[in-house]
């Protein structure tokens, strides 16, 4: 647990005064964070603070979508209908790439079609399937978001160097073999 202690000295007009601000914790530990006093073992505490992080995380996400009346996964299908643009997509494929694998696509592209962010149109090489495209709305849409992302990914990561958040990636990779 790293701690801090701050030391402001104010020099007034004809005389010192000295404040001092007792020592404060950058960060909780997950055991203050949520009131329990130990594990069975470091497994079960890497689990419950993986699970932990993930909803802080989570919570953050909704919290900077919220202003641009998106949810995290109608961002995420956003993303991946720019990563294809100008080729359009299916149902299918956002399925595949989409970061949360319960949600369900065709409601969500729904939603976003009838904000103008996405076209749905009969494929013309297979009229069972239809073609997904971002439109010129949701690009601007997401250059917004890009400009303000960066920031809020760096409040995110505030307590982390990038040395840190490397390792992490590593670690999450590993983690899922």
């Amino acid at each position: 647990m790293r701690k801090m202690y701050l030391f402001e000295i104010y020099l007034g007009i004809g005389y010192l005064s000295l404040i001092f601000v007792s020592y404060f914790y950058l960060n909780m530990r997950l055991e203050e964070e949520i009131r329990q006093k130990q594990f069975k073992s470091a497994f079960e505490k890497g689990l419950v603070n993986f699970i932990y992080t993930y909803n802080w995380v989570d919570a953050q996400m909704k919290e900077f979508f919220k202003s641009f009346d998106l949810t995290n996964q109608q961002y995420n299908v956003l993303r991946i209908l720019r990563g294809q643009h100008p080729t359009p997509a299916t149902i299918n494929l956002l399925r595949e790439r989409m970061l949360d694998k319960m949600s369900d696509a065709s409601r969500i592209v729904e939603r976003l079609r009838l904000k103008d962010l996405l076209e749905r149109h009969t494929s013309e090489y297979d009229r069972r399937s239809v073609d997904i495209c971002i439109t010129e709305e949701g690009l601007a849409l997401l250059g917004k978001i890009d400009v303000l992302m960066d920031r809020h990914q760096c409040e995110i990561f505030k307590n982390l160097t990038v040395e840190e958040v490397e390792q992490l990636n590593i670690l999450f990779d590993k983690l899922r073999g």
